[in-house]
């Protein structure tokens, strides 16, 4: 009888034991891991950057990838409320200057416009008007930015040719189609043209007199270029240009979101856009998934 029950004690201990050591093992590799992933979330919704780190123990292979994927997602929304915040203050500076001018030609017509003549009444009246189409093109130009950026693919196709068509005459230069016209792009022709119109424009601003655009494809892939024969972009600049906001002719208009608006809506197709090295003016390589 003592033997038996020995064995049964002997037995109960080593369920007992066991059982302890799963539970030791589960709470290393389940639920540390589970707690410290917790203490990260709230660590990281209170704004503690230093948070988005992996953690000391990962445990399992399954915990590991949850944390990295959880992690790579807090980097992400991080990044995204930087961008958020950036963007808001350019656009609160660009919007500011001209409501500034706006607001004091509009005070000076109120307080002294009876004591003006016609012509300094037209000169304030003219700022103003022009200080709010100023207005009106960075309205324009925010609206078609965030269209943009949130555009999903509609799985339209085009080629260089047919989305150069859609472009009016443009007087200040002159455009010239190379080698590559009939390459189909995964764009749609309207998306395309935007892109061109973009990059035309940005050449007549800076004094291009021409502009060549040319494709070729390989690899699933169209490679075009779009060059200019105008005064180039400073070593200082290269890196900028397409930051938003950035611009070298504010006085005479730009807003600096057109190269953005470009690279939104290629980024959206899953392309993408360079400025590469040229003997003359400036050339970008612009980069499309061949339909």
């Amino acid at each position: 009888v003592y033997g038996e029950r020995g064995k049964v004690t002997l037995a109960a201990i080593a369920i007992l034991g066991g059982t302890l050591l799963i539970g030791l093992v589960f709470l290393r590799t389940v639920s540390r891991p589970i707690y410290a992933l917790i203490d990260r979330t709230e660590r990281i919704a209170a704004g503690d950057r230093a948070a988005i780190r992996p953690l000391d123990h990962h445990g399992t292979r399954e915990m590991a990838e949850l944390s990295a994927a959880f992690l790579d997602m807090a980097e992400k929304l991080q990044a995204r409320s930087d961008s958020i915040q950036t963007f808001a203050t350019h656009v609160s500076h660009e919007l500011k200057s001209p409501l500034t001018a706006i607001q004091g030609a509009a005070e000076l017509l109120r307080d002294s416009g009876g004591a003006m003549d016609d012509t300094e009444r037209r000169r304030f009246s003219d700022n103003i008007v022009t200080d709010a189409g100023r207005l009106n093109l960075l309205v324009r130009r925010l609206l078609d930015l965030a269209r943009a950026e949130n555009l999903a693919p509609s799985g339209e196709s085009t080629s260089l040719g047919a989305a150069l068509a859609l472009l009016p005459v443009d007087n200040r230069l002159a455009v010239r189609v190379g080698a590559g016209g009939e390459i189909g792009l995964r764009i749609s022709a309207e998306n395309a043209a935007i892109v061109l119109a973009n990059l035309i424009d940005n050449s007549a601003r800076h004094g291009a007199t021409a502009v060549s655009v040319s494709a070729t494809s390989a690899g699933g892939k169209a490679s075009i270029l779009v060059s200019d024969d105008g005064a180039g972009i400073s070593p200082s600049n290269r890196a900028r240009i397409f930051e938003p906001f950035f611009t070298t002719r504010r006085e005479q208009g730009g807003t600096g979101m057109g190269l953005g608006i470009v690279l939104a809506l290629l980024k959206a197709h899953d392309g993408m856009i360079a400025l590469v090295d040229s003997e003359r003016g400036t050339r970008f390589e612009i980069i499309l998934p061949v339909a």
